[in-house]
């Protein structure tokens, strides 16, 4: 089976806006403007989407996995209305102050289990984050990273990835 390519994205501060505080209820989640044409522009040519999040909340018991789903399932559906759908979408549910865990990042097992998953080639691929956890994430990996600014547009990311896909 031939590898495929994957944009891994993490969630806030990339997909939506990051507050500087826990964002699961649906008044407080913003899909950032152009997210859903970028991540079009990435589908059509080829790359799957796969979400790698962080939401040490529910650790926190500041929510469960259901708000979870609840504002995943708006960010679909937004998504859907530009024409574009994610592949997929892990998260880790665990707070630093719970132990160590392999799946929170900068640990990477979240993205092994989706390159194991849908066969993806890690070094055509790219992970676009905010924090320096998400770059040491994909660096653990093999996957190439882009460390943009909390709430900046994607269109520019998105160029230079298409440019050099």
């Amino acid at each position: 089976m031939a590898q495929r390519t994957a944009v891994f994205l993490d969630r806030d501060g990339v997909l939506n806006r990051e507050r500087g505080e826990h964002t699961w209820r649906l008044p407080d989640f913003e899909v950032l403007p152009g997210v859903p044409e970028a991540l079009r522009r990435l589908k059509d040519a080829g790359h799957l989407l796969v979400v790698v999040s962080n939401q040490s909340g529910i650790g926190l018991g500041l929510y469960g996995h259901a708000d979870v789903a609840v504002v995943h399932g708006y960010l679909h559906d937004r998504l859907a209305e530009a024409g574009v759908a994610l592949d997929a979408v892990y998260y880790c549910p665990h707070h630093p102050t719970q132990g160590r865990c392999l799946c929170r990042k900068p640990g990477a097992l979240l993205l092994e289990k989706a390159m194991a998953r849908f066969g993806i080639a890690a070094g055509a691929s790219w992970f676009i984050g905010d924090r320096e956890r998400d770059v040491e994430a994909a660096h653990a990996v093999g996957v190439r990273p882009i460390l943009v600014p909390s709430n900046a547009p994607l269109k520019e990311v998105v160029d230079q990835i298409l440019k050099n896909a």
